[in-house]
C-alpha cells in the first residue's frame, strides 16, 4: 500500500475550525501605547494605581522554585479565601483569573442548541465564553447602562442555560443591589445557571452587598466570581476564584486546566488578602478620586459630557455633545494616556476611564476641559471669554 497516498487529504481541504469558534471576536485588552508606538499611561484596564502591595510582593518573591508543579487544588488560597470571606473551603474553585471560571461556567453547563444571556453592554468574555463552547449569546435590552432584571427574565427561553451578571458591570460601573439579585434568581428555571461577576465587588462601600455570596451558599444554581486582578493589584499574576453548590464547583473542577495558578500567584494572593491596609486604602483611594472626577465631568454637562454613575474603579463617560468620544480619545493619548473606546460593545460614543492617582485624573480633566471648549467652536469661546470677563470685573 502507497501510505502516502493513502493518508493524503483530499485537493483543497485543510482542518476547518467550528463556526462558532471562527464566530468569536477575540478579547481586545485595555491598550498601553499610542499609535505610533509611544507609550502611555494606562488608564485603560481597571488595574490599581496603587500597584500592589507590599506584603503580596514579598510572599510572591518568596514562592517556591518555579521547577517544581504548584499545589494543583490551591489549598492553601481556598482556605484563606474561605477565611476571609466566611466561606466553605470546599465550595471554591481558583481560576487563571476569573476568566477562565467563566469560560468554564459556559462550558460546563451550556453547548450547541443552548443559550446564554447577558446584558447589553455587559463584560466581552461572556460573548466569548458563550461562542467558545457552541452556545447561542443572547443580548437583553439594559436600563440606563446597567442591568434590566425584568428585561434579562423577559429574555429567558427553554433554550436559556447560564445567565451572566456582572455587579458592578464592567464597562458602565452600574450596579444592582440584593432584592432585585433575589428577584432575578427567583424567576429564573432552578436548571439555569446564574453567574454573579464580581470581579469589583472589593470597590464597593461596606453596607453595598447584593446579595450573592448568600445566593450561592443556599442555592444549587449559583455561581459567585472575584478576582484579585483588581484592588489587590495581581492582574499579571491570573488569580481568580469562584463559589457555589459542590456540585457546581465539582464541575469546574473537572475542566479547569490543571495546576492552572501559579505557586508566586497563590502565595501573593494568601498575602494580599491578609494586607487589608493596603485594601482600605485603595478603596479609599477610588472613591475619592472617582468622586472628584464624576463632579468634574458633571461640570461640563452642558458641552453633553455625563458620568454614567459607577460602583468601580472605572467611569463610563458619555459623548452627546459636539465633542465626540473619538476625538477625545485622541486628545487624551496626545496628552499621554490611554483609555478604552468601545465601540465594539455598542458605545461609540462613551469611553471608559479608570480611575488613576490624583495627578492623573487632574490631567485628564484638563484634557477634557479644553477638548469640549475645542469642539465647542470660536463663537462659544467667545461668549464663554466676555462672560469670565464679567465675572472678573463684577
Amino acid at each position: 500500500m502507497d501510505l502516502e497516498a493513502h493518508i493524503a487529504p483530499e485537493a483543497g481541504m485543510t482542518p476547518q475550525p467550528k463556526p462558532w469558534i471562527m464566530a468569536i471576536h477575540a478579547y481586545v485588552p485595555g491598550k498601553s501605547a499610542a499609535a505610533d508606538g509611544r507609550p502611555l499611561i494606562k488608564l485603560s484596564a481597571n488595574e490599581n494605581p496603587l500597584g500592589t502591595s507590599p506584603a503580596a510582593l514579598a510572599a510572591r518573591h518568596a514562592a517556591p522554585l518555579p521547577d517544581v508543579y504548584p499545589d494543583p487544588d490551591a489549598g492553601a488560597l481556598r482556605r484563606a479565601i474561605a477565611a476571609h470571606h466566611d466561606l466553605d473551603a470546599d465550595r471554591i474553585v481558583c481560576g487563571t483569573g476569573s476568566d477562565e471560571l467563566l469560560n468554564l461556567a459556559a462550558q460546563g453547563f451550556a453547548g450547541a442548541g443552548d443559550e446564554v444571556l447577558y446584558v447589553r453592554h455587559g463584560f466581552a468574555v461572556y460573548d466569548i465564553a458563550a461562542r467558545r463552547c457552541g452556545a447561542t449569546p443572547v443580548v437583553a435590552p439594559d436600563r440606563d447602562y446597567g442591568t434590566d432584571v425584568d428585561a434579562l427574565l423577559g429574555c429567558v427561553t427553554p433554550r436559556t442555560k447560564v445567565v451572566f451578571v456582572a455587579n458592578p458591570n464592567n464597562p458602565t460601573g452600574a450596579w444592582i443591589g440584593a432584592n432585585d439579585m433575589r428577584l432575578l434568581h427567583a424567576g429564573l428555571p432552578r436548571h439555569v445557571l446564574l453567574v454573579i461577576d464580581q470581579a469589583y465587588g472589593e470597590y464597593l462601600d461596606a453596607h453595598d452587598d447584593d446579595g450573592g455570596m448568600a445566593l450561592a451558599h443556599a442555592h444549587p444554581n449559583v455561581l459567585v466570581t472575584r478576582t484579585f486582578s483588581k484592588i489587590y493589584g495581581l492582574a499579571g499574576e491570573r488569580i481568580g476564584w469562584a463559589t457555589g453548590a459542590p456540585e457546581v464547583v465539582a464541575v469546574l473542577n473537572r475542566i479547569r486546566g490543571p495546576f492552572n495558578v501559579t505557586s508566586a500567584g497563590q502565595a501573593a494572593a494568601i498575602a494580599a488578602l491578609g494586607d487589608t491596609q493596603f485594601v482600605r486604602r485603595s478603596r479609599d483611594h477610588n472613591a475619592v478620586e472617582r468622586a472628584r472626577f464624576v463632579a468634574a465631568v458633571e461640570n461640563l454637562a452642558e458641552q453633553g459630557l455625563r458620568a454614567v454613575p459607577s460602583k468601580g474603579n472605572f467611569v463610563l463617560v458619555l459623548f452627546k455633545g459636539a465633542l465626540q468620544a473619538e476625538t477625545a480619545l485622541q486628545a487624551i493619548a496626545e496628552a499621554g494616556f490611554a483609555v478604552r473606546w468601545l465601540p465594539q460593545q455598542g458605545l461609540p460614543h462613551a469611553l471608559r476611564i479608570t480611575i488613576g492617582t490624583a495627578a492623573h485624573m487632574d490631567a485628564i480633566m484638563a484634557v477634557l476641559r479644553h477638548a469640549t471648549d475645542q469642539a465647542a467652536g470660536p463663537q462659544a469661546r467667545s461668549r464663554d471669554a466676555t462672560l469670565q470677563q464679567a465675572e472678573d470685573s463684577a
